[in-house]
């Protein structure tokens, strides 16, 4: 596997954790929330996502602002969208 497809690789992952984290993390309690939202947090550092690592800090700070979780759940579109713009 060269470098390229170990890159397309990571980032399919990632965009796959992404997309379950923003189809589940307003249906959980506040304490899974949490821990869904430190998982991402650490996943978006490592691929350079710092929109949704801004974002997930801010649901640390704030786990139940509806205004920050919608917000999450757009700039993981957003990025998902870029990621697939960059693997074609």
């Amino acid at each position: 596997m060269d470098d390229r497809e170990l890159e397309r690789e990571v980032l399919e992952m990632f965009v796959e954790q992404a997309l379950a984290v923003r189809d589940r993390i307003t249906l959980v309690p506040v304490k899974e929330r949490l821990l869904l939202a430190h998982a991402l947090k650490g996943s978006a550092s490592g691929v350079g996502a710092m929109a949704i690592v801004q974002c997930v800090e801010a649901i640390e700070k704030s786990p139940d602002d509806e205004l920050i979780l919608k917000r999450l759940a757009i700039v993981i579109d957003e990025v998902r969208d870029f990621i697939a713009s960059i693997n074609r």
